[in-house]
């Protein structure tokens, strides 16, 4: 076989490991959550997967080092990834009863674990072929295994910053399956003799071909109640609408629900949030960091607030704007990281709500003792720093090392919990500030006065559940998180399972995973 094509070979094979590597994140993430658990899962099935495709491909390659062996493995791995798009919703449907963690692990095992053997069996295979002189397998080897490293990196830059959000996960799922038939292809045909070469290469050739035209296929939600799906660099972007509720999805996690059409939010947390403001005279400047479907922006919008909001992904920023109602006279919406935010801008503020917090994607550098000084920094004298946190129970340990952490950079730190019972999941909002903060009952409302509104009604029915048992925290409630020590992916992935299983529960009758 041809040098030349053999570098080829390896350079493809190697890219292919690394996409399929960050392909499965985003292929189990909507469903399992891109948390600690999938991450490990991943990681661990490919090494392993790699591991044993280096022991069998050493031996494989010492029996008979052929191009057309070579093809095979190829062929194999390209029509394997090839069906996995098919197989990934029956797989998950299979093992969601063995609980998130185990199932996390042996769907990703079943998923990948296949390919990534067979691509690992490549390089030593490509090794023993290209070794023409013993004095020569060590350099022979590093120049293989440097190709193959320079194009995984190659494949993981393309594809977690353009391929996916420009392309899909699933057109590239099957457009790695149909590299790695092409691959194998090439392998084919520089190893045979004219005669057999073209029966072996129909048999490549058909199912890349079959690949490729589900790749020109127009993509389709699964039922209309999904009115869009997407992907971005940042997470899969799904708008539900079920039982006369819109919901955001993030990588299957809901980040907001509202009534389509009116200006109704119907996620608790943000009108127990709205909380802040009866601790100011008159409306302000507020700072939201995570923009979501822009609930609180529009809440506090209607109230005469300035609102500014830092989203870092411009397409949830499209998907607020386009699904939930977000009028650029809401808000003024920055795309950039919050914590940067914070550190550049010069403006201050009366509250600042951080709200990119989901159970199972917590941005550890926006819960730190750091971040929050930061956002002291950036607030007014009496302002308010607000939270949203969801966690398992009013008293989870999320929450009492939120509020030990704040409790660090604020002496005033109240945690105001709204689930019922007490420990179940559900939001807890926190806030902290350098003054004593009290509400009033008049502002706070009687819900004996909204019985004709039902909507009305619940909102007061929140708040005054969430203020009347509301309860202070401090620097012996939990553990300090620190930009240089974070267990917050730990206790994330511990409620993620929990929310998971009931966000399993409600779309059990969409297809909108």
């Amino acid at each position: 076989m041809s040098g030349v094509w053999l570098y080829v070979v390896v350079a493809l094979s190697g890219a292919s490991v690394l996409a399929i590597e960050i392909l499965g994140t985003r292929l189990l993430g909507p469903f399992y959550g891109v948390g600690l658990f999938l991450w490990s899962a991943l990681i661990s099935v490919t090494l392993a997967a790699l591991s044993l495709g280096y022991a069998l491909g050493g031996r494989l390659a010492d029996r008979g080092p052929t191009a057309e062996r070579l093809s095979w493995l190829l062929g194999a791995a390209g029509t394997w990834v090839l069906l996995i798009p098919w197989v990934r919703t029956p797989l998950l449907t299979a093992t969601e009863g063995l609980g998130l963690q185990a199932a996390v692990l042996v769907t990703a095992f079943l998923l990948f674990f296949p390919p990534l053997t067979l691509l690992g069996m490549v390089s030593p295979f490509a090794i023993r072929m290209n070794a023409s002189r013993l004095d020569r397998v060590g350099s022979t080897a590093g120049d293989l295994y440097a190709v193959s490293t320079v194009a995984s990196v190659a494949a993981a830059l393309l594809t977690g910053f353009w391929l996916i959000p420009a392309v899909g996960v699933t057109r590239l799922t099957l457009g790695t399956g149909v590299i790695l038939l092409l691959t194998a292809l090439i392998a084919w045909f520089m190893g045979h003799s004219p005669r057999p070469r073209m029966a072996g290469a129909l048999l490549l050739l058909l199912p890349g071909a079959g690949g490729a035209w589900q790749m020109t296929r127009p993509e389709t939600t699964p039922q209309a109640r999904v009115v869009f799906a997407g992907e971005s660099p940042y997470a899969e972007i799904r708008v539900v609408d079920k039982d006369e509720r819109r919901y955001l999805l993030l990588d299957g996690g809901v980040h907001t629900i509202i009534k389509p059409g009116t200006p109704q939010a119907l996620h608790p947390y943000v009108h127990v949030a709205d909380l802040a403001r009866e601790l100011f005279d008159a409306p302000g400047r507020i700072l939201l960091v995570g923009l979501g479907g822009a609930a609180a922006a529009r809440s506090f919008a209607r109230e005469g607030w300035q609102v500014d909001a830092v989203e870092i992904d411009a397409s949830v920023t499209r998907v607020a704007r386009e699904y939930f109602g977000l009028r650029p006279s809401d808000a003024r919406v920055h795309t950039m990281d919050g914590r940067r935010y914070l550190a550049e801008a010069e403006q201050t503020y009366d509250i600042i709500f951080f709200d990119a917090f989901g159970s199972s994607a917590i941005p550890f550098h926006l819960i730190t003792t750091e971040a929050f000084a930061l956002a002291r920094s950036r607030l007014r004298p009496g302002g308010v720093l607000v939270l949203n946190v969801e966690a398992v129970g009013w008293r989870d340990v999320l929450v009492g090392a939120v509020g030990a952490t704040l409790s660090s950079s604020f002496p005033h730190v109240l945690a105001l919990p709204i689930a019922e019972p007490p420990d179940r999941l559900g939001n807890v909002v926190l806030m902290a500030s350098d003054r004593d903060m009290q509400i009033s009952l008049e502002a706070l409302g009687s819900p004996e006065d909204f019985v004709a509104d039902s909507y009305l009604h619940w909102i007061v029915v929140l708040r005054n559940h969430a203020w009347s048992n509301r309860f202070a925290l401090g620097r012996s409630d939990g553990q300090v998180i620190t930009d240089d020590l974070s267990p917050v992916d730990v206790w994330a992935d511990r409620i993620n399972r929990v929310a998971r299983r009931e966000l399993h529960e409600m779309f059990r009758d969409t297809s909108s995973w």
